[in-house]
């Protein structure tokens, strides 16, 4: 984040202007979680962040989204109850957002909760008794998900939690782009709607 400040002509920062800061986070979050030999092939990203900044309330629920979906199939047990809530909070922030019916899950959503049953019916059991607020969403829920996501993958039993840490930014990225700039994205258009990004004096 320091170097896409550089590149970006700001002041020397970790908390650069050009990026929406949740993807900030989360690539504070990879970049401190992961092995030197890895980080290195973090650099080559550099570019693709700068610019991506929106106040849409929506890209922050995308991102908590992409984190936690990503996460929830492969974190320990009792990571997961917090992790399917996370994934509950973020659908329903974006059905919220965007006049759809409560309750919807995307496919991706729906995937992920089918791998832990077990935590998916009490997440839902929590989420019908909690109603969460837009300002409650972008100050805590969402950036909790980023930071229960990475912990959860970076201590999961898996072979190769790097590769995942890295896949998971790339793919946010993509996503970050797609709402932000309209570009194409690996999800459907439903899921990510182009949105306007921020107009700076």
């Amino acid at each position: 984040m320091e170097l896409a400040s550089y590149l970006a002509g700001e002041r020397w920062s970790d908390h650069p202007a050009c990026t929406h800061p949740l993807l900030a986070a989360l690539a504070r979050l990879v970049n401190d979680n992961t092995s030197d030999e890895s980080r290195a092939q973090l650099v080559r990203l550099v570019p693709s962040i700068i610019g991506l900044a929106s106040d849409d309330l929506r890209v922050d629920a995308h991102i908590a989204l992409r984190c936690a979906t990503t996460a929830l199939p492969v974190a320990a047990a009792e990571r997961q109850l917090a992790l399917a809530v996370s994934v509950l909070a973020a659908e329903e922030m974006l059905a919220r957002l965007e006049g759809a019916p409560s309750g919807r899950l995307s496919e991706r959503s729906r995937r992920a909760m089918e791998e832990v049953p077990h935590a998916a019916e009490q997440a839902r059991r929590f989420s019908r008794a909690a109603r969460i607020t837009e300002k409650g969403f972008r100050r805590y829920a969402a950036p909790n998900a980023v930071q229960l996501s990475v912990v959860g993958i970076v201590q999961a039993c898996i072979d190769d939690p790097d590769s995942l840490l890295r896949t998971l930014l790339e793919e946010t990225i993509a996503d970050c782009d797609a709402l932000i700039r309209g570009t194409q994205s690996t999800e459907t258009p439903a899921e990510t709607p182009a949105v306007t990004p921020p107009i700076h004096a």
